[in-house]
C-alpha cells in the first residue's frame, strides 16, 4: 500500500520504518527541515534501539522517503497516519492545533480516496472534528476517517510496532476497516496479533483509558510503597505477589520515584478534562496524579533524612531521561529532583547513558559527568534517578572510594540493600526496609572533605 506518516517524531517515525520494513511505500511528512535531513542521511534524532537500522534499510530500498510537501507525499497514499504532537494545556485540554492545520493541509491535498487515521493520541470526539474539518476544507473529496491510537513504549517501540499485542481502528464504514485490515495484516501474519474493529469514538476511549489505567498502577504501588516504609515491609515481595495474580498482572507495579514522559502525564490530564466536560467526575485521575506529583518530594525528604542538610552538598544524580531505554527528558521526574536539590543550595553533577545530548538543549544549566563515578568525585550522595542496567551492576568498592559520605539513594530499588550495606553505604530505596552499612576494617575509606557525622539519621522517612 501507498502510507503517508504526518509527523516523524518518535510515533511517527517509528511507524513509518516499520511499515516500509513490512513491505509497504512510505512517505514521511515534517515541517522540521533540519529533521528532514537528518533522517534523509539515515540518522534517528533521539534515542531508539533497532530504529536507525530500519530506518536506512527503507531509504536503501526505496520504500521510504521523507519530504515536507503534502502534495507530493499524498498524490499516491491511501492511508494517511497523523502522527503530530498533542501538548497538554494548562486547563488539562490537549491542544489540537497541530492535529487540525495537518487536516487541513491533508484534505487540500486528497486526489483520491483517503483514510486520514489519527494515532496521535486525542480526546473522544476528535475523529467527528477531523470528518467536519475535510469536508468544509474540500467538500468533494472522497476520504473516511479513523482512529488508531498507538500502545508504544519508548525504547521498545519498534518491537511493539511489530509485534503488538493488539492493533485498534475504530473507523464508521467497512470501507475504511478493509484498507486497515490490508494495511496492518503482514503485522497480524506475523505476530498473531488482534485486530480490534470498532467505531472511531471507542477506539479513542481505549487508548486513553489504556494509558490513565497505567498510571493508575504506578500511582497505586507508590502508594504501597510509601505505606510499607512506615510498616516495615518491602514492596518488591508485595507487587511481586500482586502480580502474580491473572487478575492484576506484574506490569507497571514497580514502585519509584514516579511515571514521566510525554503519554501518562498529558493522557491522564485530557482524560479528566473531557470527562468533565461530558459531565463525568474522574477523582480517581486527580488523586492518580497528586501521588504522582509528590513523588520527587519523597525523595528529597529521603536524602534530607540522611544527609541533614542539602545546603553545599554535592550530589551526584545518575539518569535524567524519564525512564530507562530513552533519551526523552519531557516530564522527568529525575529533572524535577535537580530542581528540588538546587532549590535547597545543593551541587548536583549528573550522568546518563544516552540522555546528556539531550540535556544541552533542554536544561544546559545542569553540570554534566561522562561516566557515573566521575560523577560521584567528591559527592556526598548518589541518587538513582533512571533504571539504566549499567547502574544496576555498579562497582560499589569503587564508588565508594570516589565519594565523599558513602550514602545512596536508589530512587529505582535496581539494587540489593544488603549488598549496598555490605559495601559500607548508608543506602534508601522506595518501600523497603532500610539495612544498617557494614562497616568492615577491609574496606576502603571514603575520601575528600569531612563533614557532619549522618549516622543518627540513617533511617530514612
Amino acid at each position: 500500500m501507498q502510507v503517508t506518516v504526518v509527523g516523524l517524531g518518535h510515533v511517527g517515525l517509528t511507524t513509518a520504518a516499520c511499515l516500509a520494513h513490512v513491505g509497504h511505500t512510505v512517505c514521511g511528512i515534517d515541517e522540521d527541515l533540519e529533521k528532514l535531513r537528518l533522517i534523509e542521511r539515515g540518522e534517528v534524532p533521539f534515542y531508539e534501539v533497532g530504529l536507525p537500522e530500519l530506518l536506512r534499510e527503507g531509504l536503501g530500498s526505496g520504500k521510504m522517503c521523507v519530504t515536507d510537501d503534502f502534495v507530493e507525499a499524498t498524490k499516491h497514499a491511501e492511508v494517511a497516519l497523523i502522527c503530530v504532537g498533542t501538548p497538554i494545556r494548562e486547563s488539562g485540554e490537549a491542544n489540537l492545533k497541530n492535529v487540525e492545520r495537518v487536516t487541513r493541509n491533508l484534505a487540500s491535498s486528497i486526489g483520491r480516496y483517503l483514510i486520514l487515521a489519527e494515532k496521535s493520541t486525542v480526546p473522544v470526539g476528535t475523529g467527528d472534528r477531523i470528518r467536519q474539518t475535510v469536508e468544509w476544507t474540500a467538500p468533494q473529496a472522497d476520504f473516511d476517517v479513523a482512529s488508531n491510537p498507538e500502545f508504544l513504549r519508548e525504547g521498545q517501540a519498534v518491537a511493539d510496532t511489530l509485534r503488538p499485542t493488539r492493533i485498534v481502528v475504530g473507523a464508521d464504514s467497512e470501507r475504511a476497516h478493509d484498507a486497515m485490515r490490508q494495511l496492518y495484516q503482514p503485522i497480524i501474519d506475523s505476530s498473531g496479533c488482534p485486530y480490534v474493529a470498532t467505531d472511531l469514538t471507542t477506539a479513542e476511549l481505549i487508548k486513553l483509558a489504556s494509558n490513565a489505567f497505567l498510571a493508575t498502577k504506578i500511582s497505586f504501588i507508590n502508594a504501597v510503597a510509601d505505606v510499607c516504609e512506615a510498616a516495615g515491609a518491602d514492596v518488591q515481595t508485595v507487587a511481586s505477589a500482586m502480580g502474580m495474580d491473572p487478575r492484576i498482572g506484574p506490569e507497571f507495579l514497580r514502585a519509584g520515584i514516579g511515571y514521566g514522559g510525554f503519554c501518562l502525564p498529558k493522557d491522564v490530564a485530557a482524560f479528566r478534562h473531557k470527562a468533565a466536560e461530558l459531565g463525568v467526575d474522574l477523582p480517581l485521575l486527580g488523586e492518580v496524579a497528586r501521588v504522582n506529583d509528590a513523588r520527587p518530594d519523597r525523595i528529597i525528604s529521603k536524602m534530607r533524612s540522611v544527609l541533614w542538610n542539602l545546603e553545599g552538598k554535592r550530589i551526584a544524580v545518575w539518569g535524567l531521561a524519564f525512564k530507562g531505554g530513552t533519551d526523552d527528558l519531557r516530564e522527568s521526574p529525575a529533572l524535577s529532583v535537580i530542581e528540588r536539590l538546587t532549590q535547597e543550595g545543593a551541587t548536583v553533577v549528573a550522568y546518563d547513558p544516552v540522555a546528556l545530548p539531550a540535556l544541552l538543549t533542554h536544561a544546559p544549566h545542569i553540570a554534566v559527568a561522562s561516566d557515573p563515578y566521575e560523577a560521584a568525585e567528591e559527592a556526598d550522595a548518589v541518587l538513582i534517578c533512571t533504571e539504566w542496567p549499567q547502574f544496576a551492576g555498579v562497582d560499589l568498592s569503587r564508588l565508594r572510594t570516589v565519594m565523599s559520605q558513602p550514602v545512596l539513594i536508589d530512587g529505582r530499588n535496581l539494587l540489593d540493600p544488603d549488598a549496598v550495606a555490605s559495601a559500607g553505604f548508608i543506602y534508601a530505596s522506595v518501600g523497603r526496609p532500610t539495612p544498617q552499612p557494614t562497616r568492615s576494617s577491609g574496606a576502603a575509606p571514603p575520601r575528600g572533605r569531612p563533614s557532619a557525622p549522618t549516622q543518627g539519621s540513617a533511617e530514612p522517612g
